[in-house]
Order: C-alpha cells, then sequence, then structure tokens
C-alpha cells in the first residue's frame, strides 16, 4: 500500500525493509489500545550487523548513522503492525535508544539523535517524541544501537 509517509520515505530514497523477525522468544511488536510497541531494533543494514564500541572504534557520526538504520527498522515494525498501511501512524510516542559505549563516552544523545532526526524528517512534527538515551558496556551481538518505540497509531 502507498500512502503519504511511503511517499515521503521514496522522496528521501529509502526503502523499508521486511520488518525484521525476533531473533528469540518474544514477537516484535505489541499493540495495546491505539500503542503499539516496539521491541528494540539493531543497528544493521544490507551488508549485516553494525557492530562497535562508541568512543573506540566508532564516533558519534558513525553511532548516529547506525541509529539512523535502527529506525528504518522500527518504522518497517510499525508497518507490520498496521498491516502494511503506514498512514495509520498517528505519532511517534517514545524512543528508548541503548548505545554500546565505553565508560567515558557520553553523547550517547548525539548518537540517537540519528534515529530522531530520521523520524522527524520522515513524519514531521508527528515524529518529534519523549526520548531516553542509555549507555551500555553492550549490546546483543556487539552491535552499535538498539532501540525501541512507542507509535500512537489509528
Amino acid at each position: 500500500m502507498t500512502g503519504k509517509i511511503e511517499a515521503r520515505l521514496a522522496e528521501l530514497g529509502v526503502v523499508l525493509p521486511d520488518a525484521p523477525a525476533p531473533a528469540a522468544n518474544y514477537v516484535p511488536f505489541v499493540q495495546v489500545g491505539d500503542l503499539v510497541f516496539v521491541s528494540g531494533q539493531i543497528s544493521q543494514d544490507a551488508n549485516g550487523l553494525i557492530k562497535g564500541r562508541l568512543g573506540a572504534e566508532l564516533d558519534a557520526a558513525a553511532g548516529a548513522a547506525a541509529a539512523r538504520r535502527c529506525g528504518i527498522s522500527l518504522l518497517a515494525q510499525a508497518r507490520a503492525a498496521c498491516a502494511g498501511d503506514l498512514d495509520r501512524l498517528v505519532r511517534v510516542v517514545k524512543l528508548t535508544g541503548f548505545v554500546n559505549c565505553t565508560t567515558d563516552f557520553s553523547d550517547q544523545p548525539k548518537v540517537i539523535n540519528g534515529c530522531s532526526d530520521f523520524l522527524v524528517e520522515v513524519l514531521g512534527d508527528a515524529g518529534r517524541h519523549s526520548r531516553s538515551a542509555v549507555g551500555a558496556p553492550a549490546l546483543p551481538l556487539g552491535v552499535a544501537v538498539e532501540i525501541e518505540a512507542i507509535f500512537q497509531v489509528k
């Protein structure tokens, strides 16, 4: 199904992948009322996992690019939750971002901005959200970033 949000993604040259399948005993999203809770999406692209620690192998710009890829996966999951119709999205309610980083790295918000900025670029004001950006000493599979989201849908 093609709508306003899909058209905006096309303008930006972004093709959403199929929604990634869960890697363990959980579901990729749960809808409760008009809220969709999307499980954490890890940093990956067409070449595979985006791995590394911020403050060691990666800098904030590389982390922000990895977070943007998480945003693409979050929208793919939201599309699946909306039965293929992204125009059912009302807004992004909240993001929680986890950054694989050294103990002295303190730019977690700059990293998660990669996802936040992407969602606003695609959704406009509906992409603005509350947010947490947290540093972690390790993330699953050694990925650089993991982000979960709550979306409001109609």
